[in-house]
This record gives C-alpha cells, sequence and structure tokens, in this order.
C-alpha cells in the first residue's frame, strides 16, 4: 500500500479533490460550532479520556463484567480472536437460523472483518441500509469516512447509480428524490430480511445493554422486524456505568456532525420478545495493541471522525489513498499496528500540525502518536530506501558546516540561473504542484556577516 501514489491518483481530478475539501471543511466548522455553545467542552473531553483511560486499565474485568449482565438480560455472548473467528461465528449463526436474507446497519468492525464478501460466498445476501454504505456497496467500494462513507461521491454520480441499479430517470439527480428512492427500495428489503446485523458504539459494563447510534432509524428498523439480532463490537467499546454514556453520547455527534446529539440513540438491553440476540466480542489485534503503551491510547477512539474532518491531508486526498478501513489520522496508527510494513506510508501522510490532536473528543495524541510510528518504521527498516538514502544526505550536510554553506550557495546559483524545465522536471516530486520560493543573492549567514561588518565601520 502506497498512500502517495494512491493520493496523486486522487488529486489529479482537482475539481472533487477541491470539493472534497470544502465538503470535509464544512464538517469541522459545523463541530466547532457546536462546542463553542458547551461551556464545559473540555472538562468533558478530560472525563472522556480519563474514562476511557481507567477502562483499558482494567478492561478484562470490564469486559467479564459486561459479559456476565448481558448473558442476565437474555442475551448470547460469542468472543472472536481474530477477523477469521468472527465471521465464522457470523456465518454460523445465520445459517443454523436458516437465514438468507440480512440487514446490516453501519458497523466499521464489519468493514474491517470483511464480513459482507464472506457472506455473500456463502450465499447469504447482505444489504447495507445506511444510505452512503448502500450507495458505497452498490458501487463496490470501501467507505471512504467512518461517518459519511459516501462523502466522496456527487450527488449526479448517485443518479447514474440508481438509474443503473433501479432504473430511475438518469436525470433525476435532485437529493430528495434520489432519497425516496433508495427509501422505497430498502422498505421491501427490510420487510423480507430474515436477520439484523448492527454494530456496537457503547456497551455498558453496568447493565449488560449496549447503545447504537445513527441518523436514519435503520438500525430501528433493521432491528425491529427480523426476529435475529447479531451485533459485533470490538473489545475496546465498554464502558464501566450507564452515567458514563452521558458523557459520550454528548462528545460523540458533536464531534462527528455538530449535532447535539444523534436523531437515534438505540438502546439494547436484552432480546425482543420471541427472538435472539446475539453479541460477538471481538479482539483482532486490539489486546496487542493494548500492550504497547506508544500507542494504546488510540484505543480509545469513539469513532467520530472529527480528526478526518480538520485534517489537511485527508481532506485533499481523500479516504480510499489510506488503503485501510479506517482512513486518516487514527486510521494512520492503527494500520501500522495491524501490519507495519504493508502500512508503512501512513504516517507520513500528516503534517504533524496537531489539529487532529486538538480536536479529538478523547483527547488521543495523535500527532504524536504519528511521529513514534515514524521512529519505528525507521527502526524496523521498512522505510523506503528513497527516503533513507534523503535522510542520510540531509543529515551529514546538516551535520557539516562547510558542506552545509558551500550547497546552499551552489542550489542559488543553480535555480536562480538555470531554465525552468531543467528544475521542474519528473525527478523533481516536491516541485510537482509548487514553486521554489524566491531565491535571495545572498545566504543568512552571508547577509549577517555583511550586517555585522558595516556595524563595526
Amino acid at each position: 500500500m502506497n498512500h502517495p501514489r494512491q493520493a496523486g491518483q486522487y488529486v489529479a481530478d482537482q475539481e472533487r479533490a477541491h470539493w472534497h475539501d470544502n465538503v470535509i471543511w464544512f464538517m469541522r466548522e459545523k463541530r466547532d460550532q457546536a462546542v463553542k455553545v458547551i461551556p464545559e467542552w473540555e472538562e468533558l473531553r478530560e472525563l472522556g479520556s480519563q474514562i476511557k483511560g481507567h477502562t483499558l486499565s482494567r478492561l478484562d474485568d470490564y469486559l467479564e463484567r459486561f459479559e456476565s449482565q448481558a448473558k442476565r438480560l437474555g442475551v448470547q455472548i460469542h468472543w472472536a480472536l481474530d477477523a477469521e473467528e468472527h465471521n465464522q461465528i457470523v456465518a454460523g449463526i445465520l445459517q443454523a437460523a436458516g437465514a438468507r436474507k440480512v440487514v446490516k446497519s453501519k458497523s466499521m468492525l464489519t468493514e474491517e472483518c470483511h464480513l459482507n464478501q464472506f457472506l455473500q460466498e456463502r450465499n447469504i445476501q447482505v444489504t447495507d441500509t445506511d444510505l452512503g454504505e448502500r450507495i458505497v456497496q452498490l458501487r463496490q467500494e470501501a467507505p471512504s469516512h467512518i461517518i459519511t462513507p459516501a462523502i466522496h461521491i456527487k450527488h449526479e454520480e448517485v443518479a447514474e447509480l440508481f438509474h443503473e441499479h433501479f432504473g430511475t430517470d438518469l436525470s433525476a439527480s435532485d437529493p430528495d428524490q434520489l432519497v425516496a428512492v433508495a427509501r422505497d427500495a430498502l422498505r421491501r428489503t427490510f420487510i423480507e430480511a430474515d436477520a439484523a446485523i448492527t454494530g456496537v458504539n457503547f456497551a455498558v459494563a453496568e447493565t449488560g445493554g449496549f447503545v447504537v447510534c445513527t441518523n436514519e432509524g435503520n438500525v430501528d428498523m433493521g432491528t425491529g422486524l427480523p426476529r435475529l439480532h447479531i451485533a459485533c463490537m470490538g473489545i475496546e467499546k465498554v464502558i464501566p456505568r450507564i452515567k458514563d454514556l452521558g458523557v459520550f453520547l454528548r462528545l460523540l455527534a458533536r464531534s462527528a456532525t455538530g449535532q447535539p446529539i444523534t436523531v437515534y440513540t438505540s438502546h439494547f438491553h436484552g432480546p425482543a420478545a420471541g427472538g435472539e440476540l446475539h453479541l460477538v466480542i471481538v479482539d483482532n489485534g486490539r489486546s496487542e495493541l493494548l500492550q504497547k503503551p506508544k500507542f494504546n491510547k488510540s484505543l480509545n477512539c469513539i469513532r467520530c471522525g472529527a480528526c478526518m474532518n480538520t485534517c489537511p491531508v485527508y481532506r485533499r486526498s481523500g479516504g480510499h489513498s489510506y488503503g485501510y478501513t479506517i482512513p486518516g489520522p487514527i486510521g494512520s496508527v492503527l494500520g501500522p499496528s495491524r501490519n507495519m510494513k504493508e502500512f508503512s506510508s501512513l504516517p507520513y501522510a500528516s503534517s504533524l500540525c496537531g489539529s487532529c490532536t486538538a480536536v479529538c473528543p478523547v483527547k488521543i495524541d495523535l500527532h504524536h502518536q504519528l511521529l513514534e510510528w515514524r521512529k519505528e518504521i525507521v527502526s524496523a527498516g521498512v522505510l523506503p530506501w528513497t527516503k533513507r538514502f534523503a535522510m542520510k544526505v540531509a543529515s551529514l550536510v546538516l551535520r557539516n558546516t562547510w558542506l552545509y554553506c558551500t550547497s546552499g550557495r551552489i542550489f542559488r546559483m543553480m535555480l536562480r540561473r538555470l531554465p525552468r524545465v531543467l528544475v521542474y522536471h519528473r525527478l523533481n516530486l516536491w516541485g510537482r504542484q509548487r514553486d521554489f520560493p524566491r531565491i535571495p543573492d545572498t545566504s543568512f549567514r552571508e547577509w549577517y556577516a555583511q550586517r555585522n561588518h558595516e556595524q563595526q565601520k
């Protein structure tokens, strides 16, 4: 996976890149407006961070307590070590129930585990019911954002997609019309579904209940009709007490979309009458990450997407350029923890401006973790040879005063005198989208020495 190459392909369409940048930044501005009306916002962030830190320090205890309480409510608990085991468990539950049509509501964990493909290979039809996820599913793409998965797609492209799949008029690109078409198609899907799969935003150890937050009501529709409900959650989603839930609900929606709270906050405390509720609790590398003191705070993440909305790299390069289930700054931390070699380019997809850390509702020190990953990648020897060579040359020049001054003098002369075509060419990667500033006649050292000489006269 090479983020610079993927990003280069994305920004080649400059109109789309600028449009994407503006749309994402609009979400960041809504977040800023929402938090300004909360005087205790920083106290909430600190409290959320402390609750998460405390929970992770006693994660095994809270998971066992949650399991015990959930079982008392009639929930059937399953534990999965990795993505493969998670998928096998879900498929086994569906096959035992004879379920062939499944409606699925937003769950980044099932995206992480590639559940859709796994079930479809076993002749189980899976329909994503979140509108954005349904759109990318029809396009056979992964979500490009964890909150707004189809944010990279314009409504004219959705019109073409619906024309192809639902036979609508190609010119019907009005968003309200498109939503009506999707609602009509999904209503039939909900009615025919044999089972529902959802994610989990928060699981409360004290009560054994869990919460799913949405804006479209698809979770309530999906779980209200079939008798079989399967919920899937990572081990980090547990929180200690019911009163802690209010802290995270206030943080989540404001950070994600600038709303005071999501339109639907669905609480589940056991199966519906005559139905079954299964909860699959997944590790999939989280325990290993928990053992890394430099990076385990990334498990605080509540999947709000605020770091993506503020990141200048994500806004301009799009989510698919990251090649990981979760893009943006948090994905650039989580990706290398899963496979350092495959995702070694992601920690460099950052300006280290610190804006991601500043907006994180649970105070994950994202830009510090990205810098730490760069150190780990260099130490492990997986940094591309081009960057290693460039850093060695830079180190040699910066450690030698004579070489630093001489090379600066030579480059100033070259950049002032050489024809532009010899400076801006395909080997000059830095100069592909930017120009060098005006080259001064003298260096700062030369100017400073001349100034001192003149003052001493």
